[in-house]
């Protein structure tokens, strides 16, 4: 399904994705997912996604632009491990939820985050920064 070696085009895409991602709003919505955004408990998650809440639109920011990005990964579009080598950074957010998926699918959408879990299964790299997001915030979660 997808292609051996990267190429000019998968290149491209991640240059693409790295404009996107420095975009003002979105640096600033993406900083605050990763610095304010730790969930200890399924309630913390489900806090966010109400209207009220102050980090409700960067979540939804962020959330949906990295559930963009792994569906260019999951449907073959680009090389899914060069991608990955630096494009991580949604696994952080998917290492944050993933404790909580089946509640938030069950509540929010059968669909939420399918493409990180997939990108963070089916790829070699995805499952190397899966791991190592995941001990990031476990150690994280423990020191608060």
């Amino acid at each position: 399904m997808f292609q051996e070696k990267p190429d000019f085009h998968d290149a491209g895409l991640v240059l693409r994705v790295y404009e996107l991602r420095r975009e003002p709003v979105m640096r600033e919505s993406r900083g605050a997912v990763n610095q304010k955004f730790w969930p200890k408990t399924y309630d913390d998650v489900q806090a966010v996604t109400k209207s009220d809440h102050p980090l409700n639109a960067a979540y939804r920011q962020v959330g949906s632009f990295w559930e963009m990005v792994y569906g260019i990964v999951k449907h073959g579009i680009v090389h899914p491990d060069y991608f990955l080598e630096s494009n991580g950074e949604g696994m952080l957010l998917f290492a944050k939820v993933a404790p909580f998926l089946a509640e938030i699918r069950r509540d929010t959408a059968p669909w939420a985050y399918a493409n990180a879990e997939w990108v963070s299964r089916e790829t070699a790299t995805g499952r190397r920064v899966f791991e190592a997001m995941s001990g990031r915030v476990q150690k994280t979660l423990a020191s608060r």
